[in-house]
């Protein structure tokens, strides 16, 4: 009789979850040890795109996803009084990357991943480390408070703070400040109607954008130094945003102190020597935390679940596939980070004037700057049930400031 194959996967966040549906879907045991005493995750929305979409597609996910798309029609950024700088455009951005842009409550996600899992798959309040990653010879070991696992696979989806990445790279300077703070908001605003837009100011960045339950999620950053916090965010919202176009004052009118969510933004700037060792794989942001301004991190977790599945036999081409195209979307990262919370005025200035010209000159030459990363597919060989595209549906590829913890076990 042939032994199962088993993996742990240390993690129950998207990126751990989506991996540990795919694993299972190629005949692996699974076990999700998540650290926190349920799968809630703390955060508020995620931007799904095309390249996420149709990874979610190889697990069965991505039309249930495509469902819940939260807006329909054209968005664009606006300068903090309001004026459009550039308008997207839903057609050509459909047609472009083959799908919409979907926004979804973090739960909705988790809640479809981890209802294709297994029952008892998931284990909360499951403290686990890796003790050993193995080898050829021998199996990874995992312990936990109720003692150790061995396992043919050990995916580290830790989050930014990941001990499996200390463990495997105990040299590596890990995660740096990325120089700014972010805010995040999902609130009712009855009667307020608006398009999807982020706005740029000085230093600071505000997006807003309809979900399909009817809610509105709110996001903001601010470059600002490390470690700081307010006594009251949503005052500290309404000093820094107060004054901007609606509907972010309506928004923050909706708010109350308790809904709204801070968390200082990190990144890895040293990439990783390898995204694997032994038996144990990294992905999501223990292996490559990004600033959120593409709104790339949890899409690049789900994309590195399923290639990780396609290669879970071969760690080294999984290492191959994933780290070269995450570390080039990361840098994208800071460079875009640098680009929308610029402080200089006269920066500014010819900022907005470039960005105004290039909306003029056509919406292809705005989406230029998703080429190569909205337009990912799964690998060769990885069967998808591909949608058709919705060209109704909008893709403005809002940035993402969840906390860097949505692919890890929560503190």
């Amino acid at each position: 009789m042939t032994r199962t194959r088993q993996a742990v996967v240390i993690g129950g966040g998207i990126g751990g979850l989506t991996a540990a549906v795919a694993l299972h879907r190629r005949g692996l045991g699974v076990t999700v040890l998540e650290r926190a005493p349920s799968l809630q995750p703390v955060g508020a929305a995620i931007s799904l795109s095309p390249n996420a979409l149709r990874a979610l597609d190889v697990i069965g996910l991505g039309d249930e996803i495509r469902d819940l798309a939260a807006w329909q029609g054209d968005g664009g950024l606006r300068t903090p009084g309001g004026r459009w700088l550039s308008r997207s455009d839903a057609e050509a951005a459909a047609a472009r990357f083959g799908g919409p842009l979907v926004l979804v409550h973090r739960a909705a996600l988790i809640d479809r991943l981890a209802a294709r899992l297994p029952p008892g798959a998931v284990r909360t309040a499951a403290d686990a480390t890796l003790a050993d990653p193995g080898g050829s010879d021998r199996p990874a070991r995992v312990r936990t408070p109720d003692g150790e696992l061995e396992a043919d696979l050990v995916v580290g989806a830790d989050g930014i703070r990941s001990g499996v990445r200390g463990t495997l790279f105990p040299h590596h300077p890990g995660p740096v400040y990325s120089g700014f703070t972010t805010w995040r908001v999902v609130v009712p605003v009855p009667g307020v109607e608006f398009a999807s837009h982020e706005s740029w100011g000085r230093g600071r960045i505000w997006g807003t954008h309809p979900m399909g339950d009817g809610r509105v999620y709110a996001y903001a950053a601010a470059v600002a130094p490390a470690g700081g916090h307010a006594a009251d965010e949503r005052a500290e919202l309404l000093r820094r945003y107060g004054d901007w176009h609606e509907p972010i004052p309506a928004v923050l009118a909706a708010a109350r102190p308790e809904d709204v969510l801070r968390h200082d933004v990190h990144h890895i700037a040293e990439p990783l020597p390898a995204y694997h060792q032994g038996r144990a794989v990294l992905l999501g942001d223990a292996a490559h935390a990004m600033p959120p301004t593409l709104g790339q991190g949890g899409n690049q977790a789900v994309e590195d679940a399923i290639v990780l599945a396609h290669h879970h036999d071969d760690l080294a081409a999984y290492t191959a596939a994933r780290l070269p195209r995450t570390t080039a979307v990361a840098r994208r990262a800071v460079k875009v980070a640098r680009l929308n919370l610029m402080t200089n005025r006269a920066g500014i200035a010819v900022r907005d004037t470039a960005m105004a010209a290039l909306s003029k000159a056509g919406p292809a030459l705005f989406l230029r700057g998703f080429d190569g990363i909205a337009d990912w597919r799964p690998p060769v060989g990885a069967p998808t049930a591909r949608a058709k595209p919705r060209v109704g549906d909008a893709v403005c590829f809002p940035a993402d400031p969840g906390r860097q913890t949505s692919e890890e076990h929560t503190p």
